[in-house]
């Protein structure tokens, strides 16, 4: 699938390279503090995991980048803007649980809607060309077939391929993931993530998960989130890692080719 690239406007700073930049960023609900003193910086072009325990900060993480967020303190940059200024250059796939599938519109609608581009959703009425420049998308994604049936009536897989149309819809430069196949069987699994990993030659990609074995060894670079973050980069995580992530012992468990997270072995 080719993507139309936007013009990404110059950086503000001497990091003209950076995809994203988290400086010092905190995140207080109330008294309670969901992120604490993270700071990153993603180039462009990297394909970051970020791995972490439920609670820990991941949807908050990812929503600060989107600029859906605001931090506490801090500061966020992205494509050298603030957040509320390169939305436009952002695709944010949500949670499959946190989607009203129930909502009465059809994938067809859905993915239109990554088209509004600040629009007023109410009001949009999409023109017969923009109909027609997704048909490459969704036949990329298996969704041709699906497009005029509702939401409601698809399965966990393809509504989530949906959803990571709707965000590619954008044509973003950076895509933002959160938990991506959380709840899908085990061929959406594999398919949705030789989708990514081909979206990965293009552009930037965050994705986190709880799950340690939902870490596909295409992703560049890894972090580690409860809280507080920890950049791992290129190198592999160990159990104690891992342990003090989770709070718990945990126990490492690989078949074939080495995962992600695991040193060689």
């Amino acid at each position: 699938m080719e993507t139309v690239r936007h013009k990404v406007p110059p950086a503000f700073d001497n990091h003209n390279d950076l995809a994203v930049q988290l400086a010092d960023v905190s995140v207080f609900y109330g008294s309670v503090c969901a992120l604490e003193r993270v700071t990153l910086l993603v180039p462009e072009g990297e394909s970051l995991a970020v791995i972490g325990p439920n609670g820990g900060g991941k949807t908050t993480f990812l929503k600060v980048i989107a600029g859906l967020t605001a931090p506490s303190r801090g500061t966020v940059s992205v494509f050298g803007l603030p957040p509320a200024e390169s939305q436009r250059w952002v695709g944010y796939v949500p949670q499959l649980a946190a989607f009203n599938r129930g909502f009465p519109v059809t994938v067809e609608e859905a993915v239109l809607m990554g088209r509004l581009n600040g629009r007023e959703p109410w009001f949009f009425r999409p023109s017969a060309t923009e109909r027609e420049q997704l048909e490459p998308l969704l036949t990329w994604l298996g969704l041709s077939d699906l497009r005029k049936r509702r939401m409601s009536e698809l399965s966990a897989g393809q509504a989530q391929k949906a959803l990571l149309a709707r965000a590619l819809a954008a044509e973003p430069h950076l895509l933002l993931l959160d938990e991506p196949t959380a709840s899908v069987d085990p061929a959406a699994r594999t398919e949705i993530y030789e989708r990514i990993e081909e979206l990965m030659q293009r552009i930037t990609v965050i994705m986190v998960t709880h799950d340690l074995m939902a870490i596909p060894a295409c992703f560049s670079s890894i972090a580690c989130l409860n809280r507080e973050l920890v950049y791992h980069g290129r190198s592999g995580i160990d159990e104690g890692v891992l342990a003090r992530l989770y709070g718990c012992p945990v126990e490492l468990i690989a078949h074939g080719v080495p995962h992600r997270v695991l040193k060689e072995h």
